[in-house]
């Protein structure tokens, strides 16, 4: 039987639905029984420590993983059920995991995309692909970098030049595995600024982020899942679920929370 929560949440809009999902890898469960649900307009953040399950979750809904229990359905398409190659092309995806060709220019990084292929052969790309691609550069402010080597960016270049690759093919849901990892604060707040520029379009895709960090959630963000241990400790609403008691229990420790101007900031209490 489902979990209440899911008999009133049923859309014909969800892009991503989560059935008591575990995964299972050398006797261990990377995830546990989770449930979970997406809709078109929605932006998430998924928060937890270390080991939590947080990217094994974001790699189930990019259709990067089956659950070994349970049931993923990604864009209307069932997991195991589905051609996994014409579903990736409807999802983006960044994460540090994927490998980007060090010697292709940041704006072949993009491009390439159109191809769903990791750098540049013989594939021919229109002008309408290259605009686009210097646009989301643009869009992320490193157009400036469009001829410059990927592996000569900063990290926080890098990143930018990453989500402009997974916005090139206009996907239907965007997923973000911790985007602001590494980045000094000037780069992190720049980020943050231009994800909550991109929550707040309402063109955008459904939009799901993975942090370990409060700070780390643009405003204009809709829901969240806070996990520990394979598990979810919450979800909902994202004023109903970030709380100084939810995070208490996510991170084992007491902790203070604060708001302001749109943003969380917590603290050992």
């Amino acid at each position: 039987m489902s979990p209440p929560w899911l008999d009133w949440h049923v859309s014909d809009d969800l892009v991503i639905e989560v059935e008591q999902a575990t995964v299972t890898r050398n006797r261990s469960d990377l995830i546990r029984s989770v449930s979970w649900q997406v809709e078109l307009d929605e932006r998430w953040v998924i928060l937890g420590p270390n080991g939590a399950g947080k990217t094994t979750l974001l790699n189930l809904a990019g259709a990067r993983m089956y659950p070994t229990r349970g049931s993923v359905t990604v864009l209307g398409e069932r997991l195991g059920r589905t051609n996994i190659a014409e579903l990736k092309p409807r999802i983006g995806f960044s994460s540090n995991g994927l490998v980007l060709p060090a010697e292709e220019t940041a704006r072949d990084i993009v491009v390439t995309a159109s191809w769903a292929v990791v750098g540049r052969f013989r594939e021919r790309y229109d002008r309408m692909d290259e605009a686009r691609a210097m646009a989301l550069l643009d869009q992320l402010g490193v157009a400036g970098l469009a001829d410059r080597l990927y592996g000569t960016l900063s990290e926080g270049e890098r990143k930018r030049v990453q989500i402009a690759r997974a916005l090139m093919t206009d996907p239907e849901l965007l997923l973000l595995d911790e985007p602001s990892a590494g980045l000094d604060l000037g780069a992190r707040e720049d980020l943050v600024r231009r994800l909550a520029g991109l929550a707040a379009d309402p063109d955008a895709p459904a939009l799901v982020l993975v942090t370990h960090h409060v700070e780390e959630i643009p405003p204009g963000f809709t829901h969240a899942m806070l996990m520990r241990d394979g598990g979810v400790v919450a979800q909902g609403l994202l004023r109903d679920t970030i709380t100084a008691e939810n995070l208490s229990k996510t991170f084992g420790m007491p902790l203070h929370l604060s708001t302001a101007n749109d943003r969380f900031h917590a603290q050992g209490a």
